[in-house]
């Protein structure tokens, strides 16, 4: 995974500001170099949204894990405490009297303490389900904004190659891959 996201910018981005610099505003150049810097521009806000998308990914597995943990902890207690409480019950089924009674009362109590670690190990386990989909939505999420971002990344490249063969059709496919990439942009802002 990396930390810095996505590259938009590529070695042709000199060559699209030389020639937009030399060109009417009307001309062919000079819309592809507006083209490549929205291109551009909408690439690095998917970019860093890709990367924000991923960490929070990241982070929610790390709580999720840290949650699970804990829930295991709670159960290995309540391993222990049924321990005790089976000790506590042949305790009392072996001996009489006030000894019997001592082991009866503390299998009872342990009865109880089970309980309430059953509940916080329940509740534990949820919250680990939860942040575990919380990072499955977050990576989704994520995915979409890195196709986005690659997506305008093509489109860029498209640009440059249009520029450089003159070639009309070849900016309508440059409009074509921006509008499927600005679409991903769409979907991952909303969350599809």
């Amino acid at each position: 995974m990396s930390e810095g996201g996505f590259h938009v910018h590529g070695p042709h981005d000199h060559e699209l500001e030389h020639a937009s610099a030399h060109a009417s505003p009307d001309s062919f150049a000079g819309r592809i170099a507006v083209t490549t810097a929205i291109l551009a521009t909408l690439g690095a806000v998917f970019a860093y949204e890709g990367g924000a998308t991923q960490t929070n990914a990241m982070l929610y597995k790390n709580e999720a894990a840290i949650s699970k943990t804990a829930a295991a902890d709670q159960w290995s207690f309540y391993q222990s405490k049924s321990s005790k409480q089976n000790l506590a019950e042949l305790g009392a089924v072996l001996t009489t009297g006030e000894r019997a009674e001592k082991y009866a009362k503390d299998a009872k109590r342990y009865e109880g303490e089970k309980a309430d670690i059953q509940h916080k190990a329940d509740a534990l386990d949820k919250e680990s389900e939860e942040k575990n989909q919380l990072a499955e939505e977050q990576m989704h999420q994520h995915h979409r904004w890195a196709q986005a971002t690659t997506l305008l990344q093509v489109a860029i490249a498209l640009s440059a190659i249009a520029l450089l063969t003159r070639r009309t059709w070849l900016q309508y496919g440059v409009y074509g891959v921006s509008i499927l990439g600005t679409g991903l942009g769409i979907a991952a802002l909303l969350h599809v």
